[in-house]
């Protein structure tokens, strides 16, 4: 019983992904993404993306980075992926987050869930290379269908949004070529 409680604890608690409001908006610009929308999305996308990928991946693998990759986010919030100055200690702000949100799942389940989050992390691993790919291609995906709301509200400037993106190309080169083009055809969006 003490393992389902806590089993039970964690869902209660990761239910705050859904109040976690991301920069990105979803395709038709109408509102902000949520942290749980985008983990649900970033876990389609690298389902459907799958065969793009540079190397042979484990599938299940990443969907399960992907499902869990933001979880941490519930203590850590959001770090806008072009605010300089945020990302300067999100990496120790997360680290100590997800200590403490793996912390509430029973013992093995803990350490399941941190060794999949610090591959994703770490970057490392096929799989890794891969859902890192994916997961900065969807929030791109929705910028470009949102006409930019996201660039243009944030001043982004074409050279940082393609730099950032550039690492799409580690896990799919494929899906680079093709994020290349639509961020070249669309420099229009951008505070340059």
């Amino acid at each position: 019983m003490e393992r389902l409680l806590k089993q039970i604890d964690f869902l209660i608690e990761i239910d705050k992904l859904k109040t976690i409001l991301r920069k990105n908006y979803i395709s038709d610009g109408s509102k902000r993404e949520n942290d749980a929308e985008h983990s649900w999305y970033f876990s389609v996308a690298a389902l459907i993306f799958a065969e793009y990928s540079n190397t042979v991946i484990d599938i299940q693998k990443v969907i399960k980075m992907a499902i869990i990759h933001d979880i941490v986010e519930v203590y850590a919030g959001d770090t806008f992926v072009y605010d300089d100055n945020a990302r300067k200690n999100q990496k120790e702000i997360e680290k100590i987050a997800s200590e403490k949100i793996f912390g509430l799942l029973p013992e093995d389940q803990k350490k399941q869930f941190l060794e999949l989050w610090n591959e994703f992390e770490n970057n490392i691993t096929n799989e890794s290379k891969y859902a890192k790919s994916i997961d900065r291609m969807v929030a791109e995906l929705l910028n470009l269908k949102s006409n930019g709301k996201t660039w243009l509200e944030n001043k982004l400037e074409y050279s940082k949004v393609y730099a950032m993106n550039k690492e799409i190309e580690n896990g799919s080169s494929k899906l680079w070529s093709y994020m290349k083009e639509m961020l070249e055809k669309n420099k229009g969006l951008f505070n340059n």
